[in-house]
């Protein structure tokens, strides 16, 4: 680099603020778009980070976070030697892998069959009606599974009683409360989460379906062969980010849907976290145990992305 020859850099650097305050005022609105998604991230994801010296102390509430007796590793000791511990961490982990097998592939499955409608009224119908669940809150979901699985005036029982066979209280059975959640999160959730997929179909380049056109292709050798592999990057990349939230299951539907007579499959981490921290106050264990999932979760993202990359050319990073 080339400095001027009476070693004054002003010179050097008062174009390089003007540059920046010509871009600055060029995106402005934009980034007066992007303000509320930073401060929400800033108050809410990086400023309670500090929080996380909670887990090493006998936390005190009146004498504050500082000046708390320090124990270390203490808490994180007594949740490994807790005998609902394995339970735990299986029913939080099993949840999350059912996810991804039966929740993560049915908004593409939905995206690639939508792509093949022709008729567009009907298309978008379903659409709509797919979106819909999304926008109803928790509760309301939880209250309508609740209904229609009632062993007295369900819409399930009724179909069972008709048959023959005696009425089943479903939400007190143990073996049901996977299936329970699961359906009503792919229910919930598949048409919103197909979007994206959607998205990413429109941006293939139409060359190509005429291209297999004139080789001979159908229509399933058209999504075999040229819809499937040109979204097959996002679907790495959200597969990736899915991986990572194995142990990041929700609390408030698991929380609405389970009770004490299911505890034995539907307790998890969250729910567990929520009894032991807001219920009996135990601000420094609950806080032991968020961590401990959170650093699990980061280890099986840089483990999924590490793996995508190496046997393919997709990743986060």
């Amino acid at each position: 680099m080339d400095f001027p020859a009476d070693g004054n850099t002003d010179l050097m650097i008062a174009p390089k603020n003007k540059k920046w305050r010509k871009t600055f005022q060029a995106n402005k609105y934009l980034l007066l778009l992007f303000l509320p998604c930073l401060l929400y991230y800033l108050l809410f994801k990086y400023l309670p980070i500090f929080g996380i010296a909670v887990s090493f102390k006998n936390y005190n509430i009146f004498k504050g976070i500082w000046a708390s007796e320090w124990v270390g590793f203490k808490y994180y000791r007594l949740f490994f030697n807790n005998p609902d511990c394995y339970k735990l961490i299986r029913n939080t982990f099993l949840l999350g892998v059912y996810r991804l097998l039966f929740e993560f592939p049915a908004p593409i499955i939905l995206a690639l069959l939508l792509n093949e409608l022709k008729n567009q009224a009907f298309k978008r119908f379903v659409q709509t009606v797919s979106y819909l669940p999304h926008f109803i809150s928790n509760v309301v979901v939880a209250g309508m599974v609740t209904l229609f699985l009632s062993p007295t005036f369900g819409i399930v029982n009724k179909g069972i009683r008709a048959f023959g066979f005696e009425s089943v209280n479903f939400m007190v059975v143990p073996g049901f409360f996977r299936t329970i959640y699961i359906s009503s999160e792919v229910w919930q959730h598949i048409g919103w989460s197909s979007i994206i997929y959607l998205a990413a179909v429109t941006a293939i380049d139409p060359q190509l379906y005429e291209a297999a056109e004139i080789d001979g292709a159908n229509r399933w050798r058209k999504v075999a062969h040229v819809t499937f592999p040109g979204i097959l990057p996002v679907i790495v990349i959200m597969f990736i980010l899915n991986v990572g939230q194995v142990l990041e299951i929700g609390f408030e539907k698991v929380f609405l849907l389970y009770n004490a007579a299911t505890y034995e499959t539907a307790d998890i981490i969250s729910t567990y976290v929520y009894r032991v921290g807001i219920i009996q106050g135990n601000f420094s264990y609950a806080t032991a145990i968020d961590l401990f999932t959170g650093v699990i979760s980061l280890v099986f993202l840089l483990s999924a992305n590490t793996i995508s990359r190496k046997l393919g050319d997709e990743s986060l990073w």
